[in-house]
């Protein structure tokens, strides 16, 4: 920076390679939660024990919650790695600029 400060590129590089790893995982739960913990009514039991589609239906809620949860925290995380991407890339253009002589607009003027 033309200040005489240095960002550390490789730092917000390790950042953003470890939130694209999260949002792998995230990728594999969201896949788990919606395809891999259905369970259908008739594990509950029969018409003859009454609770089953009450057991049934608080199961489907709480899946339906579960994969919201999963959606949303993927969203942040989403946010985040492109708003780190997008800082990371400003910091780099200074630092190509401040080595060309040319000045440009601070990392944080554009957001």
């Amino acid at each position: 920076m033309s200040n005489g400060m240095r960002v550390d590129l490789s730092a917000l590089d390790e950042v953003i390679r470890k939130l694209n790893g999260l949002l792998s995982d995230m990728d594999k739960a969201n896949t788990k939660a919606k395809y891999e913990t259905d369970i259908p009514s008739t594990a509950f039991g029969s018409m003859k024990f009454l609770e089953s589609n009450e057991l049934h239906t608080a199961h489907q809620d709480g899946k339906t919650k579960i994969e919201n949860m999963i959606r949303d925290l993927h969203k942040l995380i989403d946010d985040f790695g492109t708003s780190a991407s997008k800082v990371r890339d400003k910091y780099s253009d200074q630092e190509h600029a401040n080595k060309q002589g040319v000045s440009v607009a601070p990392a944080d003027a554009a957001n």
